[in-house]
């Protein structure tokens, strides 16, 4: 007694999920043979720009489709008949002339024997015998034949898949002229140099092809037959008038353009196969069956093949293919699909497993549950997001750690190693309570011109590039974040991992090594956050899905909605329409959190833009460069209660200023030459000179402020010097080895204690320059004027100490008659945020089922 799941034919997957007892998308389906690649992308997109002509009928003819299939193999159009997939057209073969009988060579696919007998013919089967592999034999066949018959070839044959020689079937065609033989090509697509018999010119041969296989559409149908003239026309007039539907035709007139997809699949199965028919081979007590196809038939010495697909399916959700309704096989044959090299791998696994196999088992390597935030577009919330379940994560006892592949920033930071990361990735490693690692941000770009950054490996720059020769590095890159990744991951239980701008941005995913190619290579679940503040959230969502390829789509769990302001309860309708509209749920409505007190990384500048100032106490200007680095100096300041930052691009912004401060620079001379153009480099001096404001330079500002900088090698523009604003006397050379080291000393003026690092190219030096920092091992950190009114420093992260923090803003305070108010007002902890952060999120998100999604409890 067979189970229905393992009937007549394959990809059964409502039975075979009902008999396992798990959902249908849960099943690994090696029992359907189906392109391994997938449909091809232009497919989703295609249909859904037709999707208004399901209104219309088709043509009744696909005569669109006809004049496609007739160019791509060169054959009148009058010849091509199209059809709902191949076996309508070979139930129409059997009709198509007063046929006494017909003639099948078996084990062959079992809707020939349907075909004929639904035709009211009666059936002689030729054996085809295990001996030969299953190959056919033309002269016994000849032998059966003596005109007045139909004859079924499969060619590749299902299910041994053996190819029956071209010229020997048309010298049998020519010999037998009475005869009219049906060669089924439905799997000839995927073999390396098939010889088909289309364009044959002989009047008694139809060729058969399905389209559903070799393009992957099942679920679409679509296939066509060609032959000559008078066959073609008996065929036409047994297929039914719109038998083939609108969607269908439209993707067989675009897949008979896409020699490159079939290309790539005769490659990919090719290896495939032969890497899985090696690997199976190697099972004690199973026999592989030499095939040229998408499958490969196999034979249990001992055993029964039922049993055998019971077990598969029921203890590692694996589908096979029992072949117990093959004329010619018997209960201990099966058939496998070929699959990918992953899925290939997971079924020699099991089927070792569930046959008892000894070692040398296949290695599969254990990875480390992950998941993946990706965004709609950049700044939509994920690198907070990413550090929330960090921070969850870590409360929950697990050992994590973050991990974003590529990031382009301006805002970095130094780890103990002195190497460069991401900013972002040191506060989700704060999150985590790990020290920050470069393996967590392996690939780190720091744009220094329109069109090009600084490339940076495992925190050492391996120089500039545009983003052309950046795309051709790619592949080096990619291996970098692979092993990056791999080191890391072995090391911890669960990892987060966070994208960069969006999965859907159609012209850079060709040199995706950030978001979906990093998702399928780790092995994570996808869910994409959307910032509702901005509008357009729910479209977005739906418009990424759009996007997406089977492969990405397949990888993407559902959404999360960022910076909600309101009553959650009114989204219940868009939430509703999300699902229905992609099948992916909404996995939590996280609410707007407002002064969060973490560093930000894509902000553009500092809080707020122009106009007037708000009435604060204390008002700190920051010139806004045009390649602005680590921004996310000025974040302690902005949580002052005292205190507004405001970014100014125009002299006039900086009337009433309490102080002008230089921010960090990844183009410092092509950044002076913006304060020239602007304006903003006259107003300064000016400033400084009638001594009311104060002027603060941090790194690359810290050199604007001097006599002069000199860029000797071109490493950050092509202008070889620029004259500085003369503030500090001192002067900058840039060299090409970049200083990066964590470094603490003191502010001289006001004794306190300061700590951050250094990221810089330049030296700086001066005769008899006053120290404004001074390391705690003697080293010049910074330097003053003599009133002091001027000072920079290269320390990056000096407004983070409390106490220097509230000494510098009461200084400013004084200054213009308000009292100082003594002792700090905030702590900038981010512990303390990261958990508020947690909180929230926690609250909002359904983090059992992000847990689920990692395979965690």
């Amino acid at each position: 007694m067979v189970d229905k799941g393992f009937g007549i034919h394959g990809g059964n997957l409502g039975d075979l999920a009902s008999m396992a007892g798990i959902p249908e998308d849960r099943i690994l389906d090696f029992s359907a043979n189906v392109n391994p690649l997938g449909f091809p992308e232009w497919l989703r997109p295609l249909i859904s720009s037709h999707i208004s002509r399901l209104s219309s009928y088709p043509d009744p003819h696909a005569g669109k489709f006809a004049t496609a299939v007739s160019k791509f193999h060169g054959v009148d159009e009058r010849q091509v008949v199209p059809g709902n997939g191949a076996t309508e057209l070979l139930y129409a073969s059997a009709c198509v002339g007063d046929f006494k009988k017909a003639v099948i060579p078996v084990p062959a696919y079992v809707d020939y024997r349907s075909c004929a007998e639904r035709a009211g013919l009666a059936v002689e089967t030729v054996p085809m015998e295990e001996r030969d592999g299953f190959a056919l034999d033309l002269a016994r066949l000849a032998g059966c034949l003596d005109g007045g018959e139909v004859v079924f070839i499969g060619s590749p044959n299902n299910p041994n898949g053996a190819v029956v020689e071209r010229a020997g079937v048309l010298r049998l065609a020519d010999e037998k002229p009475d005869t009219v033989f049906v060669i089924d090509e439905s799997f000839g697509g995927f073999v390396e140099g098939f010889q088909s018999t289309i364009g044959c010119g002989r009047e008694n041969v139809v060729t058969v092809v399905s389209m559903t296989k070799l393009f992957a559409i099942p679920g679409l149908r679509l296939g066509y037959a060609i032959a000559g003239q008078r066959l073609a026309d008996s065929l036409r007039a047994h297929v039914d008038p719109w038998s083939v539907n609108a969607m269908a035709q439209a993707a067989g007139v675009e897949a008979m353009s896409d020699r490159e997809y079939i290309r790539r699949t005769v490659k990919a199965v090719r290896q495939w196969r032969e890497e899985m028919a090696a690997a199976l081979g190697e099972i004690p007590g199973l026999k592989i069956f030499s095939a040229s196809a998408n499958y490969i038939l196999a034979r249990l010495e001992d055993g029964d093949a039922a049993k055998l697909a019971r077990g598969m399916l029921m203890n590692h959700g694996i589908a096979i293919r029992v072949c117990h309704n093959f004329e010619g096989l018997d209960g201990r044959y099966f058939r496998l699909a070929v699959r990918d090299g992953v899925d290939n791998k997971k079924l020699v696994q099991a089927m070792r497993g569930q046959l008892g196999a000894s070692a040398p088992a296949v290695h599969i390597k254990k990875q480390t549950p992950a998941i993946m935030f990706q965004g709609v577009s950049s700044d939509s919330g994920k690198t907070v997001l990413a550090a929330a379940m960090c921070r969850i994560m870590k409360q929950d006892g697990h050992d994590v750690a973050p991990f974003k592949a590529q990031n382009m920033a301006l805002n970095s930071y130094v780890t103990l190693d002195g190497r460069e990361i991401g900013r972002a990735q040191v506060t989700q490693a704060q999150a985590c309570g790990l020290e920050p690692d470069t393996r967590m941000n392996p690939v780190l770009l720091k744009p220094n011109s329109d069109t090009g950054s600084q490339v940076i490996l495992l925190g050492k720059p391996v120089g500039s590039m545009t983003a052309r020769e950046y795309y051709g590095f790619k592949s080096v890159a990619f291996e970098t974040v692979k092993q990056a990744y791999n080191s890391l991951s072995a090391e911890h239980e669960a990892m987060v991992i966070e994208g960069a701008g969006s999965p859907g941005e159609v012209n850079l995913k060709r040199h995706d090594i950030v978001n979906m190619r990093m998702a399928e290579y780790a092995n994570a679940k996808v869910v994409i956050v959307g910032d509702i503040d901005r509008g357009g959230v729910f479209a977005s969502f739906v418009g990424i899905m759009e996007t997406l390829a089977e492969w990405e789509r397949r990888l993407t769990a559902g959404f999360i909605v960022n910076k909600f302001r309101g009553d959650k309860s009114l989204l219940d309708d868009a939430l509703d329409y999300t699902l229905r509209h992609t099948g992916r749920p909404t996995y939590g409505v996280v609410p707007y959190i407002h002064e969060l007190g973490l560093p930000e990384e894509d902000r553009a500048a500092v809080h707020s833009f122009g106009g007037t100032w708000n009435g604060a106490k204390v008002r700190v200007a920051v010139a806004r460069l045009r390649h602005v680095s680590n921004f996310t100096d000025f974040d302690p300041l902005m949580m002052e209660p005292d205190v507004e930052v405001k970014a100014v691009t125009r002299p006039e912004e900086l009337e009433g200023a309490d102080v002008v401060v230089i921010p960090g620079s990844k183009n410092v001379i092509g950044d002076l030459a913006v304060l020239k153009q602007s304006g903003l480099f006259d107003k300064i001096k000016t400033m400084a000179a009638h001594g009311a404001t104060p002027v603060v330079g941090i790194c690359g500002g810290f050199q604007m402020l001097g006599e002069r900088i000199r860029d000797p090698h071109r490493i950050e523009s092509n202008e070889g010097e620029a004259v500085g604003l003369g503030l500090l006397g001192v002067e900058t050379e840039l060299l090409p080895e970049k200083t990066l080291k964590r470094a603490s000393g003191t502010h001289v003026e006001s004794g306190l204690s300061v700590s951050g690092y250094e990221i810089h190219h330049g030296v700086t030096k001066g005769e008899g320059v006053r120290p404004s920092v001074l390391g705690d091992d003697g080293s010049l950190l910074g330097a003053a004027s003599a009133d002091g009114r001027a000072w920079g420093t290269y320390l990056h992260g000096v407004f983070n100490d409390d106490r220097f923090r509230r000494w510098f803003i009461d200084r400013l305070r004084v200054a213009k008659g308000e009292a100082p108010l003594g002792e700090p007002r905030i702590r900038y902890d981010m512990d303390a945020s990261l958990d508020r952060l947690a909180d929230v999120v926690r609250r909002n998100m359904d983090i059992g089922a992000l847990y689920k999604l990692m395979n965690l409890t």
